[in-house]
């Protein structure tokens, strides 16, 4: 059953000037997620970026948390060997997963400066 739905979408140019403050990037991204954008070249760190900043902001719509709902580093989005992306999930947001009994499901795509993501939360899938 669908728990809830959540899309969103980012401007890789303004986020290719906050991943220069180490700050932003502490608040925003695992560390994880940090050494991910670290290996990337300059284009694609900013929308890479983008693409997981708008998962996190889709992860909490569908919770229908809004942004108070958990810290954005326990929402990691890492990719598997395939590049395709995945949640990896810490702290609260781990334990309320898991309590919900949830499969997580996430979509990126970026064009022309563009980032979106679309994240679908299911429940008893397992």
């Amino acid at each position: 059953m669908i728990l809830g739905v959540g899309i969103d979408l980012c401007d890789a140019g303004r986020m290719e000037k906050s991943i220069t403050r180490q700050s932003f990037l502490d608040h925003v991204f695992a560390p994880e997620e940090q050494a991910l954008l670290a290996a990337l070249g300059d284009k694609h760190r900013a929308e890479t970026a983008a693409a997981n900043f708008a998962a996190k902001e889709a992860f909490l719509k569908a919770a229908g948390t809004g942004l108070g709902g958990f810290a954005m580093p326990e929402l990691a989005v890492l990719r598997r060997e395939s590049g395709a992306p995945y949640f990896a999930l810490t702290g609260a947001a781990a334990a309320w997963a898991a309590e919900q009994n949830l499969t997580v499901h996430v979509s990126l795509s970026h064009e022309r400066g563009l980032a979106s993501a679309v994240v679908i939360l299911e429940t008893g899938a397992l």
